[in-house]
């Protein structure tokens, strides 16, 4: 990972009274502009236009910690969790950070988590009612809202519907009860069923999340949830492989996996599944009918910017001369103090020069399609030369095509993606 300077001052437990938290908005909003001038100085770069611009929310909460997960996500203790709370510190993180985005509009909102389907009906309200008021959006900005089939109530969901989101996400998983136990959700198969049945009938556009290579899973179970999911006819299908991400109960506890052959086995079962279903993959994990192809995603694979607001919210955010890269602090309780205090941003930085191609690679090299050569111009402020020497390796190893149109990944190279993408960092 590339480090990141921490510049955020360390936010005061205490909460401030309503007069100093309004002094400290306003003395944060005046450092936010005053920061954004800085960023408008000439710099290294020379972007000659700004990629699009999406937002990202995080909702931090959860009702039950997954042994796989090493997302931003806590437990709801006894189920409850600071709504009202969290919703005014995201509208104050928002408008904080407004100064650096002036001007531009969002193509895309995807509020993900934790598990967002856990905010109220009127929450969600709120929160695009703020959202709206504070930014300008198109009239088919893609909304997007994570959902747990766990926490699935038909009217609510009419609700978010009616609220503005058009488009949901829905983490699966697995329609198989004994995979899902061992993953650790807290839904099963019949409640998997349903929230589905309930997608379909409230949104035109939706995904589902699924997971193979499962503790003990066979062939057969993964062709079993993979035809599940398809007999519904999602516009968007986003298969993962399980992993043992670092500081979580699976990688301190290791479950019995299926082996590599068996795991080839099963992408190999999912090409030709969703291939024979109309499902173009376009990104290493990402199946889409014609036309629904995930927009905000996109923005990420294309290297475009995000503001991220929310507990442990990531941003990229490009201006003319250099491009900024910042993180919220991570637990919520510290967060909503962060916000109080004028600080929410944790860690601040530039991205350097010489880490710009691999930063853009490292995403552009997902999408199965590639990218046109002008584009590394766009996003970066740097010409496409600056790569040419790891270009030419990893086409000696016959893990990229590239021509004066077009630049992707070999077959071989998606096989291969990590090595691929680490033969652009840096010396």
């Amino acid at each position: 990972m590339i480090p990141i300077k921490v510049v955020g001052a360390k936010p005061t437990p205490a909460p401030a009274s309503a007069p100093a938290a309004s002094a400290a908005a306003a003395s944060s909003n005046e450092a936010a502009a005053g920061g954004a001038l800085r960023y408008l100085q000439p710099g290294a770069l020379n972007l000659t236009a700004l990629p699009p611009l999406s937002l990202y929310i995080h909702f931090p909460w959860c009702v039950r910690k997954c042994p796989y997960c090493d997302f931003n996500s806590h437990e709801a203790k006894g189920g409850g969790f600071p709504e009202e709370a969290y919703l005014a510190a995201l509208r104050s993180d928002l408008e904080m950070a407004l100064p650096l985005i002036w001007g531009r509009r969002i193509h895309t909102i995807f509020i993900g988590g934790g598990t967002p389907s856990l905010m109220s009906a009127a929450g969600l309200d709120r929160l695009l009612s703020d959202v709206r008021t504070l930014l300008p959006m198109d009239a088919d900005t893609e909304i997007t809202m994570e959902a747990n089939p766990g926490t699935f109530e038909a009217e609510k969901f009419k609700s978010y519907r009616a609220s503005g989101i058009n488009r949901l996400s829905i983490g699966i998983q697995s329609f198989n009860a004994g995979h899902l136990q061992a993953l650790g959700r807290i839904h099963d198969g019949g409640e998997a069923r349903r929230a589905v049945e309930i997608a379909q009938a409230n949104f035109e556009n939706f995904n589902l999340d699924l997971m193979y290579a499962l503790p003990t899973q066979t062939l057969e179970q993964a062709r079993e949830d993979i035809e599940t999911a398809m007999s519904f006819q999602p516009p968007h299908l986003s298969l993962y492989h399980l992993t043992m991400e670092p500081n979580t109960l699976f990688a301190k506890y290791p479950p019995v996996l299926p082996d590599d052959d068996a795991s080839a086995d099963m992408q190999d079962m999912i090409a030709e599944l969703t291939a024979a279903r109309g499902y173009g993959q376009y990104e290493v994990s990402a199946y889409a009918q014609p036309g629904r192809r995930a927009r905000h995603n996109l923005n990420y694979w294309h290297f475009g910017d995000y503001l991220g607001i929310g507990a442990g919210a990531h941003s990229k955010i490009s201006f003319p001369h250099r491009v900024l890269r910042q993180a919220r602090y991570k637990q919520p309780k510290a967060y909503m103090e962060a916000v109080r205090a004028g600080k929410p941003v944790q860690e601040e930085y530039e991205i350097g020069r010489d880490e710009m191609g691999f930063e853009f690679m490292l995403n552009t090299l997902r999408l199965h399609e590639g990218f046109e050569p002008n584009l590394f111009a766009e996003r970066t402020g740097l010409s496409i030369n600056a790569i040419d020497r790891q270009l030419n390796a990893a086409e000696a190893k016959g893990l990229l095509y590239r021509d004066y149109k077009l630049i992707k990944p070999t077959e071989l190279g998606q096989r291969f993606l990590n090595d691929l993408q680490q033969m652009f960092l840096a010396p």
